[in-house]
């Protein structure tokens, strides 16, 4: 039976993507940092809910050391927005750490610290959830500074340790889900979570080794660096 963990799966597409998963039969490791969100109403015997920092070390050991056999699936979705501010004169500087910390530094961190689990499974998988505006080449109404950079980081961190992660038999992916009506994504965006998730599983299912490193959209489309 597979085993995937995500990241930041209390709410939107993380919360969709535990709820695909458990229905294709997957066992579960589904984290949230302060509330279970929609967690709280799942009861399913292959769920199992760990609070987890992801800015944290030893809050990654502790759920690492929970996992149990070879961990096939890591979703790193935990991400947050930035100030949205309208000039660089508003930029508030603790807010861009943040941000960096969470979207880029963190998804290496939990990749770091669950490789054991990576390595004991056959062709283990990383997601790396990223965005369009990581994307320099398609950044021409600018603004989103700390959002977009923290996103590119991701994307340059990935593909910095995709040959490395290669020689171990994982595969990564840095998927766009698309402008998804969340709580970040807002209630003006066209795509539901469900059809972004399908979407992002099906994109998950066809990754192969030789796959390793690519930057799509969750319905397929290549995106521009």
């Amino acid at each position: 039976m597979p085993q995937a963990l995500v990241t930041g799966a209390n709410r939107g597409i993380g919360f969709e993507l535990t709820r695909q998963l458990l229905e294709t039969g997957y066992t579960v490791h589904a984290t949230y940092r302060s509330t279970k969100g929609g967690l709280a109403d799942i009861t399913h015997p292959l769920l199992h809910l760990h609070k987890l920092d992801v800015r944290s070390d030893d809050a990654i050991a502790s759920v690492a050391s929970l996992i149990e056999g070879g961990l096939d699936l890591l979703i790193n979705n935990a991400g947050i927005a930035d100030g949205r501010w309208s000039s660089v004169e508003e930029i508030d500087f603790g807010v861009v750490s943040e941000v960096m910390e969470v979207n880029a530094i963190a998804p290496l961190r939990v990749t770091r610290g669950l490789l054991p689990a990576l390595d004991h499974a056959e062709g283990a998988k990383v997601v790396m959830m990223t965005s369009l505006m990581a994307s320099i080449a398609d950044c021409h109404s600018g603004k989103s500074y700390a959002y977009r950079a923290s996103k590119t980081a991701l994307n340059m961190l990935t593909v910095a340790m995709k040959n490395e992660l290669l020689d171990r038999n994982i595969s990564v992916i840095l998927i766009h889900p698309g402008w998804v009506e969340t709580d970040m994504g807002g209630p003006r965006a066209p795509l539901r979570p469900k059809e972004s998730v399908e979407g992002i599983l099906d994109r998950i299912h066809e990754q192969t080794l030789d796959m390793s490193g690519r930057f799509v959209q969750y319905d397929g489309e290549r995106l521009p660096w």
